[in-house]
């Protein structure tokens, strides 16, 4: 998984929603508030000077507060998600949120100084997309675009857009592909999730 992967783990808008003007903003403002508020939040712990291990403690709370692991971990296996029983559905959606906790904490001292700009929010039929610049030291800037679900009552991030690229998309034609090659056995894939977060300890 590329470091585009690591967007994933913007923080969870806190309060948001009691604020007297909400109810005015359309889905879409909504959807910018919270990738605001998240984004602030994901700075915040990026850069404090705590512990690795108080910054994986805070980027866990991150996935599980803002990303809709249980739907983008479906859209991910695809047609193979009806194929597995509810035993291997289960493994595969706690293995998927051990995967993507992985890749986000790994790589946190490469994110040391971030931060980043908002830009264009628009509706998507049901969801909202909200582009935003993404800044590092010495990097180029990151264009990414947020697609949030449910933003006018519920927001959630179910996809990241890193300079185009749809990083659920990836990951779903990552999982076909090999699939593909492993005879369609789902249990191949799990065992190959379980030793990657299991390398990665």
């Amino acid at each position: 998984m590329t470091h585009r992967r690591t967007f994933l783990s913007f923080m969870a808008i806190a309060g948001l929603s009691a604020a007297p003007a909400w109810a005015q903003l359309s889905p879409a403002e909504k959807a910018a508030v919270f990738v605001k508020a998240t984004g602030d939040k994901l700075v915040a712990a990026i850069n404090a000077p705590g512990s690795e291990a108080d910054k994986r403690a805070a980027l866990i709370r991150v996935v599980d507060q803002t990303v809709d692991v249980d739907e983008i971990a479906r859209f991910c296996l695809g047609r193979y998600w009806r194929k597995a029983t509810p035993d291997q559905q289960k493994q595969y959606v706690d293995l998927f949120r051990s995967v993507l906790v992985t890749n986000i904490t790994a790589k946190m001292g490469q994110y040391q100084g971030v931060s980043f700009s908002m830009g264009r929010r628009q509706e998507q039929g049901e969801d909202a997309a909200v582009m935003t610049t993404v800044l590092r030291p010495s990097q180029p800037p990151t264009n990414v675009d947020w697609i949030i679900s449910n933003p006018g009552t519920n927001p959630k991030i179910v996809d990241v857009k890193a300079e185009g690229t749809s990083l659920r998309l990836t990951q779903r034609q990552d999982y076909a592909s090999f699939l593909s090659h492993n005879n369609e056995d789902i249990g191949a894939l799990i065992s190959a999730m379980r030793q990657q977060v299991a390398a990665n300890k």
